[in-house]
């Protein structure tokens, strides 16, 4: 059973932001193609220590998580995986518990040298998503995060979580936080979670055929569409 979390609190933090109340609401990441979480599959794969950010999913538009205008992320919504006793043991005793996720906002390097820098500039609080499973919960942020235009919203995850979908197509793609060299997955990732905001990572490491399930709630600035003089 799908459950979201305070909807009217959204709705509320979405007409407490300045400007007009009719703001307009985008969900990034949001596609028509539905993706299932691996988990209770054998293998079960999740998310585990990585700040990652999806290229793109299928049926979706290229670059899903890319801000194109200043405004606010207000929620975010995630698509748990309901793994097994056994197999919730095996990502707490080798990842850590609980499971948890936050968003992080990053910039991108300018140049062609640095297009695979990534720059954290923000990130939420940490939301724990252990009572959660098997259902679609939606995280209203208590303050709105600003985001500006340029930015990226990737989802950092310091443990585990069970927010991830496997062998899909090839217009399915994610890019994770981590060197070129280094992409066949380790026992320990926790390097690869980031945490310290204005540091600069490399996301050298491309995957297809996979989707990580997250979407955030943005709501962009309005338009200036007059000029008005001052008196």
């Amino acid at each position: 059973m799908k459950r979201s979390l305070l909807p009217i609190a959204a709705i509320a933090a979405v007409l407490a932001l300045p400007g007009p109340a009719s703001a307009r609401v985008i969900e990034l990441g949001s596609v028509a193609d539905a993706a299932n979480p691996s988990c209770p599959a054998d293998p079960c794969e999740a998310a585990v220590r990585v700040t990652a950010l999806q290229g793109r999913s299928a049926g979706g538009p290229k670059n899903p998580y890319y801000i194109r205008r200043d405004g606010y992320i207000v929620a975010f919504t995630l698509k748990l995986a309901e793994p097994t006793a056994e197999q919730i043991d095996f990502f707490n005793d080798n990842f850590g518990s609980p499971a948890q996720v936050r968003l992080s906002v990053l910039r991108r390097g300018e140049t062609r040298r640095t297009r695979l820098n990534y720059r954290l500039v923000n990130q939420t609080d940490l939301f724990e998503v252990d009572d959660y499973f098997g259902s679609s919960p939606t995280f209203v942020l208590p303050e709105p995060l600003r985001v500006r235009k340029t930015n990226w919203i990737a989802i950092t995850v310091p443990t585990w979580a069970p927010i991830f979908a496997n062998n899909l197509g090839r217009g399915d793609w994610w890019r994770s936080s981590r060197a070129k060299n280094s992409c066949d997955p380790p026992r320990s990732l926790r390097q690869f979670a980031l945490g310290e905001l204005r540091s600069v990572n490399v996301f050298g490491c491309t995957y297809s055929g996979a989707r990580l399930l997250y979407t955030a709630t943005y709501v962009p600035d309005p338009k200036v569409t007059s000029e008005t003089d001052a008196p």
